[in-house]
């Protein structure tokens, strides 16, 4: 029974994982948020954990659900799975750490790219982990419109 569920823990807990070290890095520039000029429709700071866990959580079950498949392309969806995670994970360094918005704006569209084709190939090979990453799409693409306004309202 372990067996069948363990592609999902390994999964989540990489994805999850990914997530915290980049908490736990940025955890001293989270205050910028609270202090930069933000625009209409910016969550509170406490939401962006919660949505992010849920996002993390999400992404791994889609990602087992790629590596139990025995469809083709399997290697390729999950190395640009891999890429889209790193794109992630620096995405919050360059924010936060290096408060360099314009530079993070341009790198989240390189993260919307790499998460538009990572869904596509999950897609084709199961249509639920294609589904699964959309909220993950969505939410990044708000995250682009912040971080856009971001940059325009703190030069």
């Amino acid at each position: 029974m372990l067996k069948k569920y363990l592609p999902f823990i390994i999964s989540v807990s990489i994805s999850l994982g990914i997530g915290c070290l980049s908490a736990f890095l940025t955890r001293k520039s989270m205050s910028i948020y609270s202090e930069i000029n933000r625009p209409m429709l910016s969550p509170p700071s406490w939401l962006f954990p919660i949505v992010w866990t849920v996002l993390f959580i999400l992404m791994g079950i889609a990602a087992a659900k790629i590596w139990c498949s025995n469809g083709r392309e399997i290697d390729t969806s999950l190395i640009f799975y891999g890429f889209q995670l790193v794109f992630n994970f620096c995405w919050s360094l360059i924010f936060f750490n290096f408060r360099a918005f314009g530079l993070a704006f341009f790198w989240l569209l390189g993260l919307l790219v790499l998460i538009g084709i990572t869904m596509i190939k999950f897609y084709r090979i199961d249509k639920t982990a294609g589904w699964i990453m959309l909220p993950y799409f969505a939410w990044v693409s708000f995250a682009g419109y912040l971080n856009f306004a971001i940059w325009r309202m703190n030069p």
